[in-house]
């Protein structure tokens, strides 16, 4: 059977995420002057778009496995096109903040699940080199999340800021489209018939899927403690303007760690999954380094460069790595590690921001959050220990 489709969907699947995560966040100002909605409401978006799919994350592992991988798929396109859809028709007919906030809740839902599911659906296709497959698959996330910026602001150069409810709409088109192929894509079982997957308390009672978890956690923080706070850095730090301090910051932090999945997922049957994952936080660590610690200007700006490069294996290497050392871990895994990844996005930011307190520097920030990427390498070591002794 050929699985090229559900492959190609599975890529696409991840582009939907990235337009989810990172399409309204461009729309603030306008929606702040064209409803009169303060900033403070604004910014609660964000807040109830990830802790909702922080929530789907965790009850998707109790429900996924029952109605299917197929119409929870479906199902996720569904929400996220929906959402999409209802983002500009809702506050035109009910209080603006109540409509906007319940547009992004129901692709909110969207977004929890395709990240749960696109995962297991990609590991469970026959493919030559699953860790490959699935760095080259999380690259996509990246470029989705560089197409959403660049593109937008395109449109709204040629066609104006007033006519974001089109872009929306167009937005809606690819979840739409994806959800069809996702109806006629061959999708294989995860796990062999005749066993089951592993269950909530037999997870947590392994050693090695709390060391993943660990892992998991640290992969999240290690990405966004930089890259949340690197567009306010590159303008801060470096006084440079708003302009250039996104494409210095967020922009080239999501490419270069794209450049890095997409750079394992070609060449990754030649190299060590656990000596890439080592180096690369290493990497990490010094990138954390250069940002806080050298008074260069340039220096900081190259550091956060090589942040987004070297954060790029962490997540999906770590997905692969529980796919490998856990054959039974079926959806519960994928849902847990999910949901301890999205726990690390919010930590990682969350310490930079407590550390660094009213100075206005990020730098010492960021030298604090240097623990993630050390307590990665320590659970890569640690899980090639245990997974030798077997």
């Amino acid at each position: 059977m050929n699985y090229n489709k559900t492959i190609f969907s599975c890529f696409t699947g991840y582009i939907v995420q990235a337009i989810i995560n990172n399409f309204i966040p461009l729309l603030f100002i306008t929606l702040q002057g064209s409803y009169g909605i303060p900033l403070s409401r604004i910014t609660l978006l964000i807040t109830v778009n990830f802790g909702i799919q922080l929530a789907v994350d965790l009850l998707s592992a109790f429900f996924v496995d029952r109605i299917g991988y197929r119409a929870s798929v479906v199902s996720a396109h569904a929400c996220a096109a929906g959402g999409l859809i209802l983002l500009p028709v809702l506050p035109e007919i009910m209080p603006p903040f109540a409509g906007i906030l319940a547009a992004v809740a129901l692709y909110a839902v969207g977004g929890g699940l395709i990240e749960v599911l696109i995962s297991p659906i990609m590991e469970s296709c026959p493919t030559d080199n699953k860790e490959k497959a699935m760095s080259m698959l999380h690259s996509f996330y990246c470029w989705g999340q560089v197409g959403v910026v660049l593109l937008s602001t395109l449109f709204f150069t040629i066609a104006g800021l007033e006519n974001w409810k089109l872009l929306s709409v167009i937005w809606a088109v690819i979840p739409v489209v994806n959800g069809i192929l996702f109806l006629r894509a061959p999708i294989a079982h995860l796990i062999s018939e005749g066993e089951s997957g592993m269950k909530f308390g037999e997870l947590l009672r392994s050693g090695t899927f709390l060391l993943l978890l660990l892992m998991m956690m640290c992969a999240g923080a290690s990405e966004l403690a930089v890259s949340q706070w690197a567009s306010f850095f590159a303008e801060s730090g470096l006084r440079i303007s708003k302009t250039a301090g996104d494409l210095a910051g967020p922009m080239a932090f999501a490419a270069l760690m794209g450049a890095s999945r997409w750079f394992y997922g070609k060449y990754g049957e030649h190299i060590s999954l656990d000596r890439f994952m080592i180096i690369s936080g290493l990497l990490c660590a010094a990138s954390y380094l250069m940002i806080s610690v050298v008074p260069v200007p340039s220096v900081n700006l190259a550091g956060c460069g090589l942040c987004g490069l070297s954060v790029g294996i962490m997540w999906p290497g770590t997905f692969s790595k529980a796919a490998a050392s856990l054959k039974r871990g079926g959806t519960m895994m994928f849902s847990l590690l999910a949901l301890a990844g999205d726990v690390g996005c919010s930590c990682g930011p969350s310490l930079v921001g407590a550390v660094s307190g009213g100075t206005g520097s990020m730098k010492k920030g960021i030298l604090a959050a240097g623990v993630f990427p050390v307590l990665m390498v320590v659970g890569v070591i640690l899980l090639k220990k245990k997974n030798t002794e077997k």
